[in-house]
């Protein structure tokens, strides 16, 4: 294995591992690192690094429990046996703080969103989280592990190489270990969400997203929304979720900010003018959003621009 005592190599943004008496880190490349995790202690262990924000997390449970720590403890995510967690957040650093339960066995793969979005170019739109409208937001999921991702892990946990071959067979199982992830059968989308085998459906929920695009100043009600595009209520929440990723109504915040940082970039607009721009009528409302998007105000945002 390639140890972390080897971190002197790696990229500013992983430069701190503590208490990892039980850890491994692989560095298969510079834009991807697997950090092998085995408790075989008799106490808690914790896995503490620093993680650039533009890296993607995956991390895998095999065997006992773990806990992600965020915000200094104030947020935390459980990671059970048979579970896995994918992490993104463009907006912000997120450091990996594992807490590692006696006995458990978890993998974690950080891989760069560029090394990422290379190895789905040509079909970014199936991924939720890789579309236009979501390439900002942040993204955080639960899911089952196959067996066939359970065999691949394990392969991962029990491997027995030289030396020279090792960035080779780490970057195969990398790649294939995604692939498995993503797979997703016809049948299981269908069962997953059979509304959206309709394309007719499809291309409403997304005349939907244009509409409320298009008039931002001022939205539709999702009621009169759901009429304009004809669909019932209830499907309109469900399929914009289901291909967007988040609500009509988040998504439309989301949108709206993210649009306001942009005026605010471009120098033509002051604060005021932007909030007008997406529709708010005061600007209190406006600066209290922006700062709960982004943690600054408007004009602290701006000021900073030229800094």
């Amino acid at each position: 294995m390639i140890l972390n005592k080897e971190k002197k190599n790696q990229p500013k943004s992983f430069l701190e591992s503590v208490d990892i008496s039980s850890s491994s880190e692989i560095v298969v490349d510079k834009e991807i690192f697997i950090t092998i995790h085995s408790n075989n202690t008799n106490q808690l262990q914790k896995f503490n690094k620093v993680v650039s924000k533009d890296f993607i997390q995956f991390h895998f449970c095999l065997k006992g429990s773990s806990e992600l720590v965020f915000n200094e403890g104030s947020y935390k995510l459980k990671l059970t046996k048979g579970k896995s967690l994918l992490l993104y957040n463009p907006q912000r650093t997120l450091p990996i703080n594992l807490s590692n339960q006696i006995g458990s066995n978890i993998i974690t793969i950080l891989i760069s969103i560029k090394k990422f979005h290379l190895l789905f170019s040509d079909e970014a739109s199936y991924i939720t989280f890789l579309s236009k409208e979501n390439i900002l937001k942040k993204y955080y999921t639960e899911e089952n592990i196959s067996p066939s991702m359970s065999i691949v892990l394990t392969q991962l946990l029990n491997f027995n190489l030289n030396n020279s071959v090792k960035p080779l067979y780490f970057k195969a199982k990398t790649f294939e270990l995604l692939s498995l992830y993503f797979n997703k059968s016809d049948e299981t989308n269908l069962d997953q969400c059979p509304f959206l085998v309709s394309e007719s459906n499809v291309n409403k929920i997304k005349l939907a997203k244009d509409i409320i695009i298009n008039r931002l100043a001022e939205p539709p009600s999702l009621n009169d929304l759901a009429d304009e595009i004809g669909l019932s209520l209830k499907k309109l929440k469900e399929g914009f979720k289901q291909i967007y990723g988040d609500s009509v109504y988040s998504f439309l915040i989301d949108y709206k900010m993210e649009l306001a940082r942009k005026l605010l970039e471009s120098g033509d607009y002051n604060v005021n003018e932007v909030g007008l721009k997406i529709g708010y009528s005061t600007s209190s409302h406006f600066i209290a959003a922006f700062k709960k998007k982004y943690g600054v105000t408007p004009k602290k945002y701006f000021i900073s621009l030229s800094s």
